[in-house]
């Protein structure tokens, strides 16, 4: 079931996901978890269209405003999730550069 607190393109996102693939428990967990991280960044994102990414302190000084942190935070949240759940489809082996060390089993 999709979850209802999500926007209608990240419910399709989810939805499209789901019959994709075969997800087990914990990954429709992770999944959920990327869709949130996905659409806080997003909201994150139209904030600082609106006020731009500094403001000026108390003591005149230029700040970056917090949404700039929770976009950040969140893409990169969104980025890990995905790769978690390993989402991306197989390709021939030669036309992959060489996996990181990190990845290899």
């Amino acid at each position: 079931m999709v979850p209802k607190h999500l926007k209608k393109p990240t419910r399709e996102w989810y939805e499209s996901v789901m019959s994709q693939y075969e997800l087990e428990e914990h990954h429709i967990r992770l999944l959920t978890l990327a869709c949130e991280a996905w659409e806080r960044a997003q909201e994150a994102r139209i904030t600082l269209k609106k006020l731009g990414m500094v403001y000026i302190d108390r003591f005149k000084a230029p700040k970056a405003r917090p949404e700039v942190a929770i976009e950040r935070d969140a893409s990169i949240l969104f980025a890990r999730l995905v790769r978690e759940l390993d989402l991306d489809f197989e390709t021939p082996n030669d036309m992959r550069p060489p996996a990181l060390k990190s990845n290899r089993g």
